[in-house]
């Protein structure tokens, strides 16, 4: 089949281009932005690649995959629908093209992306050719995307909704056989007006797991909780229940009795200890036992952006890290602090995301700082009139010029592109 993708430079949907190319479809896409890494990995897979939603552009094909940072008005839109011409949602294709594998869909507000690559490295590392689409990059993969020739396929499953036709969470096109959800807070204030809209969303998925499935998630997560409590026709694993407990003060999984430590793994912080605790018991669920699970973690390397070490000079280490949310903020800060106690921390937060933009998590944003020494906030909107806020960036490069030398951890948090605060502070330290 000949499939054409609007807005094919997006990480899902690059990635939904690969798997379809190895179903062996004939794809190609259209965007606007086109910038690397996306750009390179859609060369480097042979996709033909139009620049510009112009009517006049768009290619014959027998279907149209539509992405949601399309809406009306896109003139290959209007085209598409003008014509009555054949689309779909890009989760819904995904869902097609998995309808007979076992899915384990990966979601939560915070750690999806990191959890998924743990699991789907496990999978791998434990021998099986599993298939996956990931949003962003790990060191232990060559691409964000496979679809592999193993049952089971591992998924990041977003909460956010498929299209501009579609106002479903993505999540719900994928049929899973295993859920995890990490945890539920507010988030995408765009979409959402509560957190109770997105419980509804989370409450649909779990009612179209077979009741050979499983749900894992944590007890002591309220919103999960209350999902789980309202609704359930499979099996759960309950982490922080009478059977399952996680100790995080020793970094322990207990287990009917069974303890097994999770001390000598890489990744720092108590979100990356829940991570860990969640992929090894999803990987269970696909025969992996605790002990293997843990060793192969061993060498799990991380996500790019996610707590990464981008420069070290001898007095200064940067930190590059994508929390857009207080309660990732809080995660990143007080793992920061526990490695380093008696460092000083200066801390970089651009409100990036709609959510907080909006000024929504004003209280919890200002609590999330109080691991650091020092902050300066990139706040375009002037909605937190904070003493260290900036609504430019010039501004807040040329106040960082002028104290980065007062500290020894710099912590750069936003969900954009963070090279526009990197380069600047690589740049100066290295002329000074």
């Amino acid at each position: 089949m000949r499939i054409h993708i609007l807005g094919v430079c997006g990480t899902f949907m690059a990635g939904l281009a690969q798997i379809l190319m190895e179903s062996g479809h004939e794809v190609s896409g259209s965007d606007i932005q086109y910038y690397p890494p996306m750009s390179d990995y859609l060369e480097k897979l042979g996709i033909k690649t139009i620049h510009g939603y112009q009517k006049d552009l768009l290619p014959d094909a027998d279907l149209y995959v539509i992405g949601n940072a399309l809406s009306r008005g896109n003139e290959s839109v209007e085209e598409i629908l003008d014509k009555k011409l054949p689309f779909v949602s890009g989760p819904e294709m995904l869902g097609k093209e998995l309808k007979n594998r076992n899915v384990y869909a990966v979601s939560g507000t915070h750690g999806k992306t990191t959890t998924s690559y743990m699991l789907a490295h496990i999978l791998k590392d434990q021998g099986k050719d599993i298939g996956f689409l990931i949003g962003g990059i790990s060191k232990n993969f060559d691409c964000s995307a496979k679809l592999g020739t193993d049952k089971s396929f591992v998924i990041e499953a977003d909460e956010y909704d498929s299209a501009f036709f579609d106002k479903r969470s993505k999540f719900i096109h994928y049929s899973p056989l295993n859920l995890v959800i990490n945890n539920i807070e507010f988030d995408h204030a765009d979409i959402f007006e509560d957190v109770n809209a997105i419980k509804k969303q989370f409450h649909h998925l779990i009612k179209i797991i077979p009741s050979t499935g499983n749900v894992i998630y944590f007890k002591d997560d309220y919103h999960s909780h209350e999902v789980v409590k309202s609704g359930i026709w499979c099996t759960k694993t309950i982490i922080n229940s009478d059977s399952i407990k996680a100790n995080f003060s020793s970094m322990e999984l207990l287990v009917v009795d069974k303890k097994f430590s999770l001390q000598d793994l890489p990744l720092i912080g108590e979100h990356n200890f829940r991570n860990y605790i969640s992929a090894i018991l999803a990987a269970r669920l696909d025969g992996i036992s605790i002990n293997d699970a843990i060793e192969s973690l061993k060498t799990f390397k991380g996500v790019m952006r996610r707590l990464e070490v981008v420069a070290e000079f001898p007095n200064i280490k940067i930190y590059d890290d994508f929390a857009h949310h207080p309660t990732a903020i809080n995660f990143s800060t007080g793992a920061i602090r526990a490695k380093y106690p008696n460092k000083k921390i200066l801390g970089i937060v651009e409100l990036g995301s709609n959510t907080m933009s909006s000024g929504y998590h004003k209280e919890n944003l200002l609590d999330s700082f109080k691991f650091l020494d020092e902050i300066l906030l990139l706040d375009h909107e002037k909605v937190y009139q904070h003493k260290s806020a900036y609504n430019s960036h010039e501004s807040l490069i040329s106040k960082l010029r002028e104290i980065i030398f007062d500290y020894d951890i710099i912590l750069i948090m936003t969900n954009k592109d963070s090279q526009k605060f990197i380069q600047p502070i690589l740049s100066y330290i290295e002329k000074k």
